[in-house]
Order: C-alpha cells, then structure tokens, then sequence
C-alpha cells in the first residue's frame, strides 16, 4: 500500500494563504496535509517536526523559503517550492483559491506521478 505524500504548507502568520490550502487539499485522498506560519504570531507556528514530517512544503513566497533554510540550519529539509501567492487575499477567498490551485495542482501531479 503507497502511503500519502506529506505537504506542508507555510505562510507568515497561519491565517489566510496556508490555512486555505490546507482547507482545499485536506480531502485529497493522496495526501496529507498541514499548514504553518514562520513568524513568532503566527497561529500555528512552524517546527522542527513540521519540517521532519513534510515529504514537500509548499511555501506562499520567496522569504518564507529563506526563513525555512535560516531557522533549519544544519536539517536535512524537504523539496521546498514557492508558490509566489500575494498576501492580501482572505481566507478560503474565491481569488485565493484559484491561485493556489492553479499553482499547486501541477505541482502535486508531478509529484504523485502517473
């Protein structure tokens, strides 16, 4: 039996962006799914067992990647892709959801294979 692919999804603060992916992907029957904030408010904030547990994070910019790479030094980390998603959009927003879905769905198949 294949297990499913383990994404962790990351964001600031754990509010809108990664939150909302969590929520789109969480049926998917392929996956598991978690969501993380980098910054000491965020919501649910990321760790060091996020990072050991995720097969691929998906992070919202390029500055989320920086922080992942800074803060987990010396760890041996997981594919991390950035998905360049604005963060002006609200959670489950009709907009955001279109953008990560049309930035993690090519993503996923390519992972998951034929």
């Amino acid at each position: 039996m294949k297990t499913r692919l383990r994404v962790l999804f990351v964001c600031a603060l754990n509010q809108w962006r990664s939150p909302t992916a969590e929520a789109l992907y969480r049926n998917h029957p392929s996956l598991e799914v978690r969501s993380a904030g980098v910054r000491r408010s965020a919501k649910r904030r990321l760790t060091l067992q996020d990072i050991q547990w995720a097969d691929v994070v998906f992070v919202m910019d390029q500055e989320h990647k920086t922080f992942i790479r800074e803060e987990f030094q010396g760890e041996k980390l997981p594919q991390i892709t950035v998905l360049d998603i604005p963060g002006n959009l609200t959670y489950m927003n009709s907009e955001l959801q279109r953008l990560l879905r049309l930035a993690i769905d090519p993503e996923i198949a390519i992972l998951l294979g034929p």
